[in-house]
């Protein structure tokens, strides 16, 4: 974490990149500013806090970030839990206390993000699955979209939640401002069309300056169509945290931090190019850190890197994070010269901005290709998007990350078994399927392969699934191909231990098969290496195989003692 990252990139920088970084970063601004602004509207703050917020922390994450083309602001996802989480420490609406709530929280967030780093605890990127992912992001986007409704419609409602809010917004209806719906719906029909027929140009930017000209030639307010209003003017001011909120705001700032982080790693990686360096979590978690620290202390709310502003960077031509250093001058540049333009622009145009960029958060294709994959997976996603929906969205990402660890234990303890034949006329051994009936089997011989690690949770489970076959067979060796068994723990070599003496009992053996090394040495310590020898722990299928048919023989020659032996008694008797 000593090393600054920058250094990197700029030792190497070469003359050809400058306008490249310049072109990159202004049009990244263009699409940026009024989204920021538009995404400061979802949590409730004033337009000018997403100005800050595409300023301080694209600064911070230029010397600091290992990502050339991750664009650090805020996203739709971070807006939607910041108001969440605003509505509850200042549920009187007041600016200047929402002001001081929402730095404190970027504080917060950025100290626990870093904090993060320091117990290098990165991985917890991984710790959300994407299925979950991408339910929990469906539902995020379902409960923007509401909240955006009510200002395209002129209405105002009481947030109260999702279905209430819903009911709401239905028995408001009649009391819709014609003037604002039809500013809304020409936004929202110049951004789809612009995305649809020029997907390359800055639409937001585009509907933004529409509807700034718009409202300040037809003086729309006085129409009864609600605007921004003012907007203060010059670099923002140092704002201190209220201390006196953090045990109010820590819950929802550890969820915030959580996605900040997990949103700017997978843009990251995303759009790494090649040969650039890939993104390293924890030196991550120290530059969004710092990020949000720092720009809570200059009034920015809780921000990260968004996928839709660094597809833009890096489509544009980005190389270095010279880009980001001047989208955050072109932000700079808005609050010193354009603030009073700014406060012209109708709210239904911020709403429009937000609904076309959150529909993107819904990906049914995606939720398909889930269900069509892994129905359990998609059963997690539903479940995470009901979390959003019905229990709030700082809820939602409790409940996106017990799904995703709800799911990883229920993997972990359904471990597969595959019965194995042998491919005719080679040495493969793949699972029986209907698709290959012509595999080999052999009689008296039972092959089966766990797979992953063997431990306390699913030992009785295996247990399960091989001792049906076993009475189905009825075997005279139990073949254990391990070559997919990456560890055992003690309970499930426990079980290992009683199932070889039942199997003794049955006048069966147990022959252990391609063990790692690891595996290897932790049967040889316990007593069924002792019992099992050198002569059941082998090396591969192949070799058990052709053990087996030497000693074909000798089954024979005993089943057929065994048999006289039952004839012989039974004629005495």
């Amino acid at each position: 974490m000593s090393n600054i990252p920058m250094r990197d990139w700029l030792g190497g920088y070469q003359p050809g990149w400058l306008r490249l970084d310049l072109v990159a970063g202004l049009t990244t601004a263009a699409v940026v500013i009024p989204k920021a602004m538009a995404y400061a509207t979802i949590a409730g703050l004033p337009v000018e806090v997403g100005l800050y917020t595409a300023f301080v922390p694209l600064v911070i994450y230029a010397l600091l970030g290992t990502s050339r083309p991750l664009s650090v602001t805020t996203t739709t996802t971070l807006a939607i839990l910041t108001g969440t989480q605003l509505a509850l420490v200042v549920p009187s609406g007041d600016p200047a206390a929402l002001l001081t709530a929402s730095a404190t929280l970027a504080v917060l967030v950025g100290v626990m993000l870093i904090l993060a780093a320091v117990l290098r605890l990165g991985v917890v990127a991984s710790f959300i699955s994407e299925p979950v992912l991408t339910g929990f992001k469906a539902g995020i986007g379902l409960v923007i979209i509401l909240d955006q409704v009510p200002k395209l419609l002129g209405l105002h409602i009481e947030k109260t939640g999702f279905l209430r809010d819903l009911f709401a917004l239905g028995a408001h209806l009649p009391e819709t401002s014609l003037a604002t719906l039809a500013v809304g719906v020409a936004m929202l029909a110049i951004l789809l069309g612009i995305e649809r027929l020029a997907p390359r140009a800055p639409a937001p930017l585009v509907a933004v300056a529409l509807g700034i000209a718009v409202s300040g030639l037809l003086t729309l307010q006085d129409q009864g169509v609600a605007i921004v209003g003012h907007i203060p003017q010059g670099l923002p001011a140092l704002s201190l945290p209220n201390l006196e909120l953090i045990e109010q705001l820590w819950p929802g700032a550890l969820g915030i931090a959580l996605m900040s982080f997990t949103e700017s790693i997978a843009a990251a990686r995303a759009f790494a190019g090649r040969g650039e360096p890939r993104p390293v979590p924890n030196q991550e978690l120290v530059a969004t850190g710092l990020g949000n620290l720092v720009g809570g202390l200059f009034g920015a709310m809780p921000g990260g890197g968004g996928t839709s502003q660094t597809a833009v960077n890096r489509s544009a031509g980005a190389r270095t994070q010279v880009a980001g250093l001047v989208t955050a001058a072109a932000a700079v540049a808005t609050l010193l010269l354009l603030a009073p333009l700014m406060g012209l622009m109708p709210q239904a145009t911020l709403a429009a901005v937000v609904i076309v960029y959150s529909i993107g958060l819904i990906q049914p294709a995606e939720i398909f290709a889930i269900l069509m994959i892994r129905r359990m997976e998609f059963l997690w996603a539903l479940a995470a998007f009901a979390g959003v929906v019905l229990l709030g969205t700082l809820k939602g990402i409790l409940v996106a990350i017990i799904v995703s660890l709800v799911s990883l234990a229920y993997q972990a303890a359904h471990p597969r078994l595959y019965v194995l034949g042998r491919k005719p006329g080679t040495e493969v051994f793949r699972p029986r399927t209907d698709a290959h009936p012509e595999d080999e089997t052999f009689p008296g011989l039972l092959m089966v392969r766990p797979e992953g690690r063997l431990f306390f949770a699913n030992a009785q489970r295996i247990g399960e699934q091989v001792w049906p076959l076993i009475d189905a067979a009825e075997p005279r060796v139990l073949a254990m191909d391990f070559s997919a068994v990456t560890d055992i723990e003690y309970s499930a070599l426990k079980m290992l231990v009683e199932g070889e003496e039942r199997l003794r009992a049955r006048g069966a053996e147990l022959w252990l098969v391609a063990l790692n090394p690891e595996v290897l040495a932790m049967v040889q310590r316990s007593s069924l290496g002792k019992t099992l020898g050198r002569e059941r722990l082998l090396f591969n299928l192949p070799l058990a195989v052709e053990r087996f048919r030497a000693r074909a023989t000798a089954f024979e020659d005993r089943d057929s003692t065994a048999r006289e032996s039952r004839t012989t008694t039974s004629t005495s008797t």
